[in-house]
């Protein structure tokens, strides 16, 4: 059930007759960067920690320890 070579010629062929030729280069490189954009995004870490300190629940609860 996978896609075969006669599939992906009618897909290329709508394309180019909705898009035209001159716009699917810009269409494909504008869908690589978004799909490397996501990837990248998926696997790095956040860049903000918003994890307490220890300080921060102390002086939340009224105590100091500092």
């Amino acid at each position: 059930m996978g896609i075969g070579v006669q599939e992906i010629l009618i897909v290329l062929v709508v394309g180019l007759v909705l898009f035209g030729a001159k716009r699917l280069p810009e269409i494909g490189s504008g869908l690589g960067r978004a799909i490397k954009n996501f990837k990248k995004a998926a696997t790095e870490p956040d860049e903000i920690d918003i994890t307490p300190s220890r300080s921060d629940k102390a002086k939340a609860e009224g105590r100091d320890d500092t």
